[in-house]
């Protein structure tokens, strides 16, 4: 059950099916009773949280996610793909190509208008929904592209936390941010001193889950989005004692975080105006995720590959990078984030944010599968004729 849980397939499924069952729900007779809730307040303004339902799941259950992309992106950096520079370039230039393209195409959509703020919503890959298409239409192919979409999606993540604690970050409050400085190095301190699997170690956990605790209440009263706290705690843990701890949480993660944060995000009514009315936010993110995204990363990663390539290394074709770019273009979770972070003000606007990132998402997820299932079966069939060559 538990390597169920944990595979790309679960993950993509489950995030597909919470969005589609919010937005149905919300779109339902018990749409307002919905919305009611998320909108509930439970009482914790005593410590400084005055949160909505909503906002928790945003703000604080999402950190977990965070969480376990920093200890992903660590592990990466120290002993995987981006750890020899020679391997990491190419990717992370692909990366920034799948920022940049998707971010202008935004911008000369919404240019004049005074929607110009939301351009980081298309520019994040969705690793979870990515892989989870890719295992389930790419039997047969190499597994470079794989690795190249990992590597890819990570840098991606990478640029889409420093947006977030840069871009949207309200009336910094620097005394709380620098608490929160101290509270990392305590949890440094104490994951120095963690030795998972030995004896007396229940204290030293539940100090440290409490530091987490009190470094995200910190970030998320620095004004910086309370996530971030994730990012950080997972970037400062240890390698084992971070390996043991995505362990055991990646399982609830894409059971139950991911597809709560989606179905939340999605649970939005469909305004009832015209194709013609809806705001150029709507347009610019349907275009740019599936568009913008195939278009920059296949445009610097090419030219990536011709720049760096190396004898003796073996680099990806050309049909290998626009199928990794495809696959870029589906946004969903945190593309969801930056639309709430963006438009929060403006509730018409984030919910036609939402529909966008979800009908954006769903293009380049049909797009994806299309595209991955005839790479894989040209794949399939070059490898069987070339075997049947070696027989005769």
């Amino acid at each position: 059950m538990s390597s169920l849980v944990r595979s790309p397939r679960f993950s993509a499924i489950a995030l597909l099916t919470a969005a589609v069952l919010g937005l149905v729900v919300a779109n339902s007779p018990v749409g307002p009773g919905l919305e009611r809730l998320l909108d509930a307040h439970p009482p914790l303004g005593a410590v400084g949280l005055d949160l909505s339902i909503a906002h928790w799941v945003s703000d604080g259950l999402l950190a977990v996610f965070f969480l376990l992309v920093a200890i992903e992106l660590k592990q990466e950096l120290v002993d995987g793909e981006l750890s020899n520079p020679k391997t990491a370039i190419v990717p992370a230039i692909a990366a920034v190509g799948g920022v940049l393209v998707p971010a202008g195409v935004f911008l000369l959509v919404t240019a004049g208008t005074p929607y110009t703020h939301g351009w980081p919503i298309p520019t994040a890959t969705d690793i979870a929904f990515a892989l989870g298409v890719l295992a389930m239409f790419g039997r047969g192919l190499p597994s470079g592209i794989r690795v190249f979409l990992l590597a890819l999606a990570v840098l991606d993540d990478l640029i889409a936390i420093i947006i977030i604690a840069v871009v949207f970050a309200h009336d910094t409050d620097f005394a709380a941010l620098g608490g929160a400085v101290v509270a990392l190095a305590v949890f440094w301190v104490l994951g120095r001193m963690l030795r998972p699997g030995r004896s007396g170690q229940t204290l030293l956990i539940v100090a440290m889950v409490l530091v987490g605790l009190v470094t995200w209440w910190l970030v998320y009263h620095s004004g910086v989005h309370a996530t971030i706290a994730g990012v950080a705690l997972g970037l400062v843990l240890p390698r084992r004692p971070g390996h043991t701890l995505h362990e055991h949480v990646e399982p609830w993660s894409n059971a139950i975080v991911l597809p709560v944060f989606a179905f939340v995000s999605a649970a939005v009514v469909i305004p009832s105006v015209g194709i013609s009315e809806l705001s150029p936010t709507f347009w610019a993110v349907v275009i740019a995720l599936p568009v913008g995204k195939v278009i920059g990363i296949t445009l610097f990663g090419v030219v990536a590959t011709r720049l760096f390539r190396s004898p003796g290394r073996s680099s990806l074709s050309f049909f290998s990078i626009i199928t990794v770019g495809v696959l870029g273009g589906i946004g969903f979770t945190v593309s969801l984030l930056m639309n709430e972070l963006a438009f929060a003000r403006n509730e018409e606007v984030l919910d036609e944010g939402v529909l966008a990132v979800l009908v954006g998402s769903g293009i380049a997820i049909v797009a994806s599968a299309v595209v991955v299932t005839l790479r894989a079966r040209a794949y399939r069939a070059r490898r069987e004729l070339s075997e049947a060559e070696d027989t005769e």
